[in-house]
């Protein structure tokens, strides 16, 4: 039998570090209020496009993995964060990666897209139809954040990290995954302001608002990845004593307790990362196995658990086992250009490009929606 071990991964995470007390100075709030009830320091900020992370990030996964750039069969760009919707971003870092013969796809399911990029790579590699590939998980959300909403302006940050796949005899990689997504509360999660539905109006890319209703979304991504997370370990076979590690989607550390105490499984076997990178879409999971993998907290042969939820409201859960190599084969010496401002000082100039009240852009309410047209 075929299978896709993962044996490349790389991370590449902007250096400069926006803080709680960097978003006081402009938001009604506080670090004690932000890490409260959410568990976030800090979060980075790019000064680089998210073409540029991704690229970063998959030339040191192959590098990992010892692969050539011209060997590689298929590119997932998984996350919403697009520079163009034509031509693709996967194509970007193809071209920037040098990896002419492959294939390249854009993923978007939101937080869920590395791991719905990693199911399908898998599936991919299990039936033939490509040899090898390069899954990414990126996101710049400070370029079209509402930084005049505190609800979520405090809570998401930039990043990349990117993951080799190549096919194997061995039993390793994904062996199991539960996609799902609860669709009925789509609407709790949405960023107004760019798409199709807002092409013509008076607005301009950044010019956004966001519906979030908290309450709402830790709910239903508590109960999802719990659920998922509980099947996907029934359906292979493998009971939570025998999770060695959690990698979850870092929304939200509240969120994060509450899947592993569902799930039955004990917060020292959780990576957590958001108290330093926020929620980071569809890098958190990829960003946090890197991570984990720098610290010695990956053992060969065991299993991991990776839940995750985002908008859509899409959710899942992965169970991977890890192979035996725990070490890069090789390194790249590969850089982001110097950043010369802070986060603050590139929030600010964001800031200063969008609606001072946030909500004023004319027309950026008027799209009526598919279900509202429908009457679902």
């Amino acid at each position: 039998m075929t299978y896709a071990a993962i044996t490349g991964w790389g991370a590449c995470m902007p250096p400069a570090i926006l803080t709680n007390d960097d978003l006081s100075t402009f938001l009604e709030t506080s670090d004690e209020w932000i890490t409260s009830r959410t568990g976030m320091q800090q979060r980075r900020v790019s000064h680089v496009t998210a073409i540029e992370l991704s690229t970063v990030a998959a030339t040191r996964a192959l590098a990992c993995a010892g692969l050539d750039p011209k060997d590689v069969d298929l590119i997932i760009y998984g996350g919403v964060s697009n520079e163009e919707l034509v031509p693709n971003s996967a194509s970007g870092v193809q071209v920037a990666l040098g990896a002419k013969h492959a294939a390249a796809i854009d993923l978007n399911t939101a937080c869920t897209s590395f791991c719905y990029g990693l199911t399908t790579a898998t599936a991919m590699i299990k039936t033939g139809v490509v040899r090898n590939a390069v899954v990414i998980g990126v996101e710049l959300i400070s370029r079209y954040m509402d930084w005049s909403n505190r609800n979520v302006a405090v809570l998401f940050g930039d990043g990349a990290a990117a993951v080799v796949l190549q096919s194997t005899d061995t039993e390793e990689g994904v062996l199991g995954s539960v996609l799902g997504c609860d669709a009925e509360a789509r609407h709790t999660l949405r960023v107004r302001g760019f798409g199709c539905g807002y092409a013509g109006l008076d607005i301009s890319f950044g010019d956004t608002l966001w519906d979030f209703d908290g309450s709402i979304i830790f709910k239903r991504a508590v109960k999802a990845m719990a659920e998922s997370s509980v099947k996907v370990l029934q359906q292979c076979g493998v009971s939570p004593d025998e999770v060695s590690l959690v990698i979850p989607h870092q929304a939200n550390l509240r969120i994060i307790e509450s899947v592993a105490k569902h799930a039955g499984i004990p917060m020292e076997k959780v990576v957590v990362t958001v108290q330093k990178y926020g929620n980071m879409s569809a890098a958190t999971v990829p960003v946090a196995l890197c991570e984990a993998l720098a610290e010695g907290r990956v053992k060969p042969g065991s299993y991991m658990l990776m839940p995750a939820f985002g908008g859509g409201l899409t959710y899942n859960a992965l169970l991977v086992k890890w192979g035996s190599r725990i070490t890069p084969l090789g390194r790249s010496d590969i850089e982001l250009p110097p950043c010369t401002r802070t986060a603050l000082e590139m929030v600010n100039d964001i800031r200063g490009h969008q609606d001072p009240h946030g909500r004023s852009k004319a027309g950026l309410m008027a799209p009526v929606f598919a279900e509202q047209r429908l009457g679902v």
